[in-house]
């Protein structure tokens, strides 16, 4: 009898995973309010003093439960909505309206953040350790100097899914054709410490299926380069050149996930995009919003598979799909305590697909997709 495969399907990890998480756009968070995030199994607060600093605490109030991200602002410290005990971003509690006195241990759990390019993130490790000085989030050249448009952002729910399932993308070669509609002619990946990037160049099957392909990795019309990076657990920096004829815009998409529960996550985008020359302001934003729009529905494609999928821990795999048992084993890092992190995890891997086969098939498909097209409008 034929052996079946089977699908082994573990429980997904308690923990979270260690490392920086960006909790959203400082715009939207930095108004004098106290703003709630539901992450890493809790509810957090999120608040501006009034020296404009960003602070970051447990939501639940030590004295009686309330929650703080329903109370108000008061100069650096949040107050709770049930007794104002007002608290300050290193989690003590610095004053009790009513109180004569402090408790010495009224204090909470303050998270450490960081702000880069318009976005705020804090840091989580289930060790209590504080973040490594090697371990940070890149800036974008230019951006503190007016060269990109402003961000385009947006949220997405996923719920019965974890965050893995968005990881797994980085190996994975031929979604990019049946999920996001673009033919891939190049892709390789290299994995190193907490880095880890994958190198894609390709078209879009509307002009692959033209039939002007030229050679691999050049098509005329349009074509796409993509330099994308993972630093640490959950966050993506995106480098995107995007051809037409003789002109590129330059792009940087984000793609970004905090964790809510072991099994759900809130999935965030945006991208900025390197101002055209001769444009203005308006205009390279409008070209922003519709690359962001046009990103944004291949997203939406990938969340329905996740949200329908089955978790799958032994997948079968073909040489095309890519090194996904060892981007598993790089992404298993954040999931351990430091002490126990393998140098199998954090070494340097390189693999790159060879494409031959899987554009040729692709290319001839599209093909015959637009001819049988023209002949059913003939």
């Amino acid at each position: 009898m034929t052996e079946v495969r089977t699908i082994e399907a573990g429980a997904p990890p308690e923990r979270f995973a260690r490392g920086w998480h960006c909790v959203g756009l400082v715009r939207d968070l930095a108004d004098g309010k106290p703003h709630s995030v539901e992450a890493f199994g809790t509810k957090l607060v999120v608040w501006q003093g009034e020296s404009g600093s960003l602070n970051v605490l447990d939501a639940y109030c030590r004295h009686m439960g309330g929650d703080l991200s329903q109370g108000t602002v008061q100069g650096e410290n949040v107050a709770c909505p049930f007794h104002s005990w007002r608290w300050g971003g290193d989690g003590k509690c610095q004053q009790i309206p009513y109180a004569r006195r402090v408790p010495p241990r009224a204090r909470t759990r303050g998270w450490p953040t960081l702000v880069r390019d318009g976005q705020l993130f804090v840091w989580n490790d289930p060790e209590g350790n504080p973040p490594p000085e090697d371990v940070t989030i890149p800036e974008i050249p230019g951006y503190a100097d007016g060269e990109w448009t402003e961000w385009t952002w947006n949220n997405v729910l996923v719920e019965g899914s974890h965050c893995r399932e968005i990881i797994d993308n980085m190996v994975d070669m031929a979604h990019f054709y049946y999920i996001h509609k673009g033919l891939p002619t190049y892709f390789k990946n290299v994995f190193e410490g907490h880095v880890c990037t994958q190198y894609y160049a390709g078209t879009s099957q509307e002009h692959a299926a033209t039939g002007a392909l030229i050679e691999i990795g050049q098509y005329e019309g349009q074509s796409t380069k993509s330099d994308a990076t993972y630093w640490g657990p959950s966050y993506l920096v995106d480098k995107l050149w995007d051809t037409y004829g003789d002109m590129t815009i330059e792009s940087v998409l984000i793609t970004c996930h905090y964790p809510i529960t072991s099994n759900s996550f809130m999935l965030q985008y945006g991208m900025v995009v390197k101002k055209i020359a001769g444009l203005d302001d308006e205009t390279n934003a409008k070209i922003a919003k519709k690359m962001t729009r046009l990103i944004g529905e291949g997203f939406l494609e990938d969340v329905k598979i996740w949200r329908n999928k089955t978790r799958i821990d032994n997948p079968l795999l073909c040489e095309e799909d890519g090194p996904v048992y060892q981007l598993r084993r790089w992404y298993e890092q954040f999931y351990v305590d430091v002490a126990d992190i393998q140098p199998e995890m954090v070494q340097r891997f390189e693999f790159e697909i060879d494409t031959t086969k899987a554009v040729d098939f692709w290319q001839q498909e599209l093909v015959e997709q637009a001819a049988a097209k023209v002949g059913a409008e003939a």
